[in-house]
């Protein structure tokens, strides 16, 4: 099990900018995929991108493309999610998560193939 916790949510006005970070610890990262999704007030929780820990491969909704950027730091064990040209449609909860998977390279998307989870930070767009 990984612990994960998230920061860098906060108020922006759209076309802003906000970079959220995840920091992870518990066991070596090597075989995991760490992902961000979100959730709107009244939605269900959905992916927005993700980063596979070794290879660095990554894969984002057609949504983020273009406007945000997954990474992540070795020394720091942390992936970042920068998010610009942020729109109103962008506000929810962001959660950082994290799939064990050794021996795979596929980056999955769905809420049940993520196995731990941060607390989540808020991102507020005003239009």
């Amino acid at each position: 099990q990984v612990q994960l916790v998230e920061s860098g949510g906060g108020l922006v006005q759209a076309g802003g900018s906000l970079r959220l970070s995840c920091a992870a610890s518990g066991r070596s990262l090597s075989s995991y995929t760490m992902g961000w999704f979100r959730q709107a007030p009244g939605k269900e929780r959905e992916f927005v991108a993700a980063i596979r820990w070794s290879g660095g491969n990554t894969y984002l909704t057609n949504s983020a493309k273009g406007r945000f950027t997954i990474s992540r730091d070795f020394a720091k064990n942390t992936v970042y999610l920068q998010m610009n040209s942020l729109k109103f449609e962008d506000t929810g909860v962001y959660y950082c998560a994290a799939d064990f998977r050794p021996l795979s390279t596929v980056i999955r998307t769905l809420v049940s193939e993520y196995n731990d989870w941060g607390q989540g930070t808020q991102v507020t767009v005003s239009p």
